[in-house]
């Protein structure tokens, strides 16, 4: 069976698989008008209908059932208990009201039965004939007796729903958690996955859990809105699309930033609508339309690569740029490093920095050390105690302490003794489930295992400074595997730059080909500003 670049792809359940979004947009309709009525004729309150355009979309669509009662209720400016979730149906809180829905919900599908999209089903299979595997990610409660109902159950071969979500003390769409907690239990990561929504939400969990592909399905002739929010790629139903035009996703590479700086790439024709921002030009991201917004990881990108993490020093003349870039933008440097080590090396105050991949940030402003992984570090101090013992001998290794994590780097290792240290670290990763491997550029990483990276810390960041993706520009360059995190997390909603000496496979949408052309982009951008201020 063919190697495929992806390995699982996890479907929502209402709209996607199952004709069941009506469904419950009725029952929705059903119960909050009845609820608005009782208040109309209790407390004189003017009826004003529940709109499927102008609320189900907006404020419930792809929610968690809850979540969904409480936006709407609050868009108009009810504020009712949210009670408990075994409240009765009659029950006047948010739990009451969601329940009663649910109710309905399940009336419906009691006695009309439930229908399904011919064509997800049919792609199903032939995602499971080719060897990928196959999850559902719904936020109904009522997921599994669905797809029983359906007779299509047996087709996944896992599910993750609001019962699930509850269990796990889950977050809900637009957080990413059923979507990785799918892919998780597929054996796969998100980078080589895919989501597939038909809800705005949906596709911004996708995005913000950092999928490889996240793919609209635009029922309601949303294609903008799915596109605005996080989508890859669109399309109005799923025969538009096959196990080979994903694989030729997961292909993809990014353009020269500099030959694609004033033209745009040719837009490919079909059923399939490629998301916008991946057809720009460089210039246009660039434009003073927007705040711009700059994350840099350090080794690689402000710096040469270099045999030993000591060497990598910052040279005079890219400290120079980057300080007069930083007095005209906001910039973020994001990188593998500790957090007080990148700091000394780069030497700029009045910039945020990241380090340990996000565990540790720094701002003006405010910082943040991640709690869950600051349980890890006796663990981490003693993986490190146990690897340089096991590698003492073998010239070239080094073990690199980060506090929360530990870097084995073998660049400079003959070949003959790699075989050992992967044992090594394979070993460890084995023995505790409380860590994860990463792997980078002739670097093996132990972090903590928990969901947390470069693209989370730069959303964590984003929200700190009260930046919105609609109102800035947001732009990471970085050159590693560990910079990926990054790069899926602003496709579509910033610019991923990717910095290596050869075209090769990545999320990024640009590419610079050295340290120099990082440099010579940035002298680009002030230069343009200086001339915009005259």
């Amino acid at each position: 069976m063919a190697r495929h670049s992806f390995s699982s792809v996890i479907f929502d359940l209402d709209g996607v698989i199952t004709r069941t979004a009506l469904v419950h947009a009725r029952a929705w309709k059903d119960a909050f008008d009845e609820y608005l009525r009782l208040r109309e004729k209790r407390d004189g309150e003017k009826f004003k209908e529940f709109t499927h355009d102008g609320d189900y979309l907006p404020f419930v669509d792809g929610k968690p059932r809850y979540e969904g009662v409480r936006s709407f209720l609050e868009s108009r400016g009810i504020n009712i208990s949210f009670g408990k979730s075994s409240d009765s149906a009659d029950k006047e809180t948010v739990c009451g009201i969601g329940n009663k829905k649910n109710a309905m919900f399940l009336n419906i599908i009691k006695t009309r039965g439930v229908k399904i999209y011919p064509s997800t089903v049919k792609l199903v299979k032939s995602l499971r004939r080719s060897g990928i595997k196959v999850g559902v990610a719904s936020s109904s409660k009522s997921c599994e007796l669905i797809l029983k109902a359906a007779g299509i159950a047996k087709l996944f071969a896992t599910r993750v729903d609001g019962v699930v979500s509850v269990q796990l003390g889950l977050k809900g769409k637009p957080e990413g958690d059923i979507f990785v907690t799918a892919a998780r239990n597929l054996g796969s990561n998100p980078a080589e996955s895919v989501v597939v929504e038909d809800a705005t939400s949906g596709v911004m969990a996708g995005r913000n859990g950092g999928f490889g592909l996240v793919l609209g399905v635009a029922r309601k002739n949303n294609e903008s809105d799915l596109l605005e929010n996080g989508a890859d790629i669109v399309v109005r139903d799923l025969s538009a699309i096959n196990t080979v035009k994903i694989e030729k996703w997961f292909k993809r590479k990014p353009k020269s930033l500099f030959t694609f700086w004033s033209k745009k790439p040719k837009e490919a024709k079909g059923r399939v609508i490629v998301n916008p921002s991946c057809l720009k030009s460089a210039a246009s991201i660039f434009s003073p339309k927007k705040k711009l917004v700059f994350f840099l990881d350090y080794d690689g990108t402000l710096t040469p690569i270099v045999g030993r993490p000591e060497w990598a020093i910052l040279s005079a003349e890219m400290r120079s740029v980057v300080r007069r870039l930083a007095k005209e933008y906001t910039v973020a440097i994001v990188s593998g490093r500790m957090r007080q080590d990148v700091e000394n090396l780069v030497k700029i105050k009045g910039l945020f920095y990241a380090g340990s991949h996000g565990f540790d940030i720094l701002g003006p402003k405010f910082s943040l050390v991640e709690p869950r992984a600051k349980k890890v570090i006796p663990l981490i101090s003693r993986i490190i105690g146990k690897l340089k013992k096991e590698l003492k001998g073998i010239p070239g290794a080094l073990v690199e302490e980060k506090k929360f994590s530990v870097a084995v780097h073998y660049r400079l290792v003959a070949s003959k003794h790699l075989a050992k240290i992967k044992r090594a670290v394979n070993a460890v990763i084995k023995k505790h489930t409380a860590v994860r491997l990463m792997r980078g550029k002739k670097v093996y990483e132990i972090l903590p295992d928990i969901e947390w990276d470069k693209g989370k810390a730069i959303r964590w960041i984003m929200q700190a400074l009260k930046l919105s993706w609609d109102q800035v520009s947001a732009i990471y360059i970085g050159d590693d595997t560990t910079d990926e995190y990054a790069f899926r997390t602003i496709k579509t909603r910033g610019t991923p730059v990717l910095v290596a000496k050869k075209p090769r496979v990545s999320a990024a949408d640009f590419q610079l080909f050295s340290v120099e052309e990082v440099k010579k982009l940035f002298e680009k951008i002030i230069a343009s500003k200086k001339a915009r201020k005259k």
